[in-house]
């Protein structure tokens, strides 16, 4: 009964922004950590960014200094700006959260529907 819909991808210029969210709904009692993966054809699903509940952040080493994760709990979203895009930044890109339906536990992870960002040169 959870849903995670991601929207803001699209396609722009090297050196572009683009601003990502996923917003989830459904049977929520609580959420902790939301995060950002890309998927590339043939490739596996690899971390992007992540931020906890309480807002601690991590990054890929190639994003950083580039994107900021950052989360509005009251809205349960998620969000990933993206500037100085890249060429091989193009990827499809998806929001994970750790989510306690219950407020019992466990945490189930789900998974957005992914968004195209493509950057082009």
């Amino acid at each position: 009964q959870v849903q995670l819909v991601e929207s803001g991808g699209g396609l722009v210029q090297a050196g572009g922004s683009l601003r990502l969210s996923c917003a989830a709904s459904g049977r929520i009692f609580s959420i902790d950590a939301m995060g950002w993966y890309l998927e590339a054809p043939g490739k596996q699903r690899e971390l992007v960014a992540a931020i906890t509940s309480g807002g601690v952040t991590n990054y890929a080493d190639s994003v950083k200094g580039r994107f900021t994760i950052s989360r509005d709990n009251a809205k349960n979203t998620v969000y990933l700006q993206m500037n100085s895009l890249k060429p091989e930044d193009t990827a499809v890109y998806y929001c994970n959260a750790h989510i306690d339906i219950s407020g019992y536990g466990p945490m189930f992870v789900y998974w957005g529907q992914g968004t195209q960002v493509t950057v082009s040169s």
